[in-house]
């Protein structure tokens, strides 16, 4: 079956129908961003989480698709270009069915770069690297210290002006910042890491969030693997696996976080679901305008992640998970 055509920014319709899957359509901001439910994160690709194999992962970003998800997200840092190049092959021939976010302001030697010709390069490469002559949605990854964030979503808005972005978020940002740069030109959503076990950073900027008509993108849903159900200790990953610095595994907390999950699964199986499913199903049931980017390069995976749309938390259900997890996982999130 023919998916149906893309929605138009700014039209109304509820649901999007990919395949035979019908998902829900959540609205980002209130300029027309609109993305379905669950989105997909695709840093793991290219970096992060052990060797990859590019056509296991072109798979699985396709089924995601396939079953409904229509929001891909990456940055020139995934790899250096080579995560999107991966992705923009992988959505080549639906690319006017989805919605595709990037990231500038990291280089490999220098840390935060912002500079305006500098964002100019970067976002000129990223159109190159996605084959596309749009980025659907352009954040800046991280705050640069030694540029003003007036300047920055400025040079971004230059991209809007001429056709080759369609909407500005922010990542990693605070309350001040997004005032700041909404005042230049409106930001259309906020990309966070939000999880179970990194819950109190990002709910705490839901009121400027709202005030400002501002959507929320949660990076690392799952904790970095933690809530993925399939949790193993530091010794089992790769000595440049992102997840060797987080605290969440480090001796001192990985017994405890461990006792955590175990308690979640076991709520979750009482459900009929699994971890991972009720990890963002909580997400989902936090606000309306928040989208959980799961990431993985196993179809399966995809399937099981996507399928928690279907999960609905209860009261009580919501009222259990704050029991057993009443701030986060122990010692996990640094800022």
């Amino acid at each position: 079956m023919r998916p149906l055509r893309r929605q138009a920014y700014g039209e109304a319709r509820p649901f999007g129908f990919v395949g035979e899957c019908l998902m829900e359509q959540r609205t980002l901001g209130t300029q027309g961003l609109v993305a379905s439910a669950i989105g997909y994160g695709a840093m793991g690709t290219a970096i992060g989480y052990g060797p990859s194999d590019d056509a296991r992962a072109i798979a699985a970003i396709r089924r995601a698709y396939e079953i409904g998800v229509t929001h891909f997200d990456t940055a020139e840092m995934y790899g250096w270009g080579e995560g999107e190049k991966l992705l923009g092959r992988a959505l080549a021939p639906i690319r006017d069915e989805v919605t595709i976010a990037t990231k500038f302001g990291l280089t490999p030697a220098t840390g935060p770069n912002s500079q305006p010709d500098h964002i100019r390069e970067v976002v000129d490469n990223s159109l190159r690297n996605l084959h596309t002559d749009v980025i659907d949605v352009l954040y800046q990854h991280a705050p640069d210290p030694g540029v003003p964030i007036e300047e920055v979503v400025g040079a971004m808005r230059e991209f809007v002006d001429a056709g080759k972005v369609r909407y500005l978020g922010l990542s990693n940002a605070g309350e001040d910042t997004i005032r700041r740069a909404h005042a230049v030109h409106p930001i259309s959503v906020l990309q966070n890491e939000y999880s179970l076990f990194a819950p109190r950073d990002t709910a705490s900027l839901f009121p400027v969030l709202e005030e400002l008509g501002i959507g929320l993108i949660a990076y690392s849903p799952l904790a970095r693997g933690f809530l993925s159900g399939a949790v193993q200790s530091r010794d089992h990953y790769t000595a440049d696996d992102f997840r060797q610095g987080q605290a969440w595994w480090g001796p001192e907390n990985f017994e405890a976080n461990l006792a955590i999950v175990g308690k979640l699964t076991e709520l979750a199986e009482g459900r009929g679901a699994t971890l991972a499913q009720l990890s963002l199903a909580w997400l989902l049931a936090q606000r309306e305008y928040v989208v959980p980017i799961p990431g993985s390069r196993n179809s399966d995976r995809v399937d099981e992640n996507t399928a928690a749309v279907d999960l609905v938390l209860t009261v009580a259900d919501l009222a259990r998970i704050a029991e057993i997890v009443p701030d986060g996982g122990l010692a996990g999130h640094v800022n």
